[in-house]
């Protein structure tokens, strides 16, 4: 039967070793990694020029101005 082990069991092990061995570690997954990342399917960039779209119509420049002037008028 294969043992799964879990994130925290690997870090604790880890945690354990020298750091040469911490680097030879690095060394060692680092291509692996840069690989499985070459491998995994691009996701499409999602534009966040339309997030806010579906809050509703945006205030305009007058509303802007009036909360403006509401916020700074009991400033100094």
């Amino acid at each position: 039967m294969e043992k799964v082990a879990n994130l925290q069991a690997v870090l604790d092990l880890v945690r354990q070793l020298s750091l040469l061995d911490k680097v030879r570690l690095i060394e060692e997954i680092a291509p692996q990694i840069e690989r499985e990342l070459e491998q995994a399917p691009a996701r499409p960039c999602t534009s966040l020029w339309g997030l806010c779209a579906d809050l509703g119509p945006a205030p305009s420049a007058e509303e802007i101005d009036t909360v403006r002037r509401e916020e700074w008028a009991g400033s100094p």
